[in-house]
């Protein structure tokens, strides 16, 4: 019997969200034109998807975050529970 299109998508997002090693989450939003432009731009001047260019964006980020929690008491081990905001200064201008 044919499969219907909604389970042959339905396969389809299955077998991308585990990804390469099993780990995939999905992830939906809605973003500002003028930053859905930047991150096609971005991506293609880098020559990487859209996909990666966001994953390492965030790692970046991510990164810089811990660096700045280190620097207060119990900062990292706050900051990886969520119990410790650092304030909006790394991603707001």
């Amino acid at each position: 019997m044919a499969k219907t299109n909604a389970q042959r998508q339905s396969e389809y997002r299955e077998r991308h969200l585990k990804g390469q090693d099993g780990q995939g989450n999905r992830l939906n939003v809605v973003i500002d034109f003028h930053a859905k432009r930047a991150l096609e731009r971005l991506a293609f001047s880098y020559g990487v998807t859209q996909k990666a260019f966001l994953e390492r964006l965030l790692r970046q980020a991510d990164g810089d975050a811990a660096d700045q929690a280190s620097r207060l008491p119990k900062g990292l081990a706050e900051d990886y529970e969520k119990q410790r905001p650092l304030g909006p200064e790394l991603v707001t201008p």
